[in-house]
């Protein structure tokens, strides 16, 4: 068994900029990530990392990965399934964290988790999935050419998947439940100067039907829209499960609960990112949710302060 003293359960903006920092405050650093790069891969652009006017998720994710690998964070593809909290003795690990490949222990915890796409629910959706209904444009919109798809969603994802697809397919339409796309100003515009995208407002789907794959999809008024791809941009879970088993505190959307220094109610044990209650969720505001982390860690390991 390995011992470590942090130990970061997720690979995705968060959890990587935690492997880097951590590192380099001296803390022997294991950072479990299935997938290192977590749903950022599955942006087309990103243009609101400071100092970086433009650049793709993938690509941001893999410079994250890299700087952190640099710094030498020990980073595994490997999924966690369990984790416990261990009987305090002085200076022995507090936590065990176990995986389908092994089981290792650490004085402090990071949980940044971040989410799962959440599902519309609807008749179709289900029997549909990989054969035109989608969760990620950047991933599957190139099966798509010359098509007509929709976007179901009104945020700034959902505009943002609209304008991607637009490259793509033939007519995007973006459903919208309520009666505004609550796009950010400069996407919002964007998706206005598109003719290829039309949005269609107070409207909600009610089921997606075809023989082997979509055809159309029903609307709640009765309306039908032939359609060949349909991607739901909705929002997302968080991934607390582990959270909820150690019994770190969760408010009613099943968010971790942190406080200034990315603490949780447990002692050693920290979140960040997308998991976490904090209401405005980007990739940079969970990257500095775990950086703090890390410093907070540093003073676990060591009782003290860094300078």
């Amino acid at each position: 068994m390995e011992t470590f003293d942090f130990i970061i359960v997720g690979g995705g903006c968060s959890g990587l900029s935690a492997a880097m920092y951590g590192t380099r405050l001296g803390l022997k650093t294991l950072c479990l990530a299935e997938l290192p790069g977590g749903l950022i891969t599955t942006t087309h652009l990103v243009e609101n990392w400071p100092g970086v006017v433009t650049t793709s998720g993938p690509d941001l994710a893999m410079a994250l990965y890299n700087h952190a690998k640099a710094s030498g964070a020990d980073i595994r593809n490997e999924f966690a399934i369990d984790v416990e909290h261990l009987p305090p003795q002085n200076g022995s690990p507090l936590f065990r964290v176990t995986t389908k490949s092994g089981v290792y222990e650490s004085k402090t915890l990071l949980l940044a988790t971040g989410t799962k796409h959440r599902r519309l629910d609807v008749p179709g959706e289900k029997e549909f999935e990989n054969k035109g209904v989608s969760y990620c444009a950047l991933c599957d919109g190139a099966f798509f050419k010359k098509k007509i798809v929709c976007v179901v969603g009104g945020g700034d994802s959902a505009a943002k998947e609209a304008l991607f697809l637009s490259e793509h397919a033939d007519r995007v339409y973006i459903i919208v439940r309520r009666g505004v796309l609550r796009a950010e100003p400069i996407n919002g515009q964007r998706v206005a100067k598109n003719s290829k995208i039309e949005v269609l407002y107070n409207t909600e789907i009610a089921e997606i039907s075809g023989t082997n794959s979509v055809e159309k999809v029903r609307f709640k008024n009765g309306q039908e829209l032939a359609m060949q791809g349909v991607f739901v941009a909705i929002g997302h879970n968080a991934q607390t499960e582990l959270a909820e088993k150690l019994g770190v505190k969760l408010n009613d959307k099943k968010e971790i609960i942190i406080n200034r220094r990315s603490e949780t109610n447990l002692p050693g044990v920290f979140a960040a990112g997308d998991c976490c209650d904090t209401e405005f969720k980007q990739a940079i505001t969970g990257s500095a949710e775990a950086v703090t982390a890390s410093y907070y860690a540093y003073h676990v390991c060591t009782g003290g302060g860094i300078f």
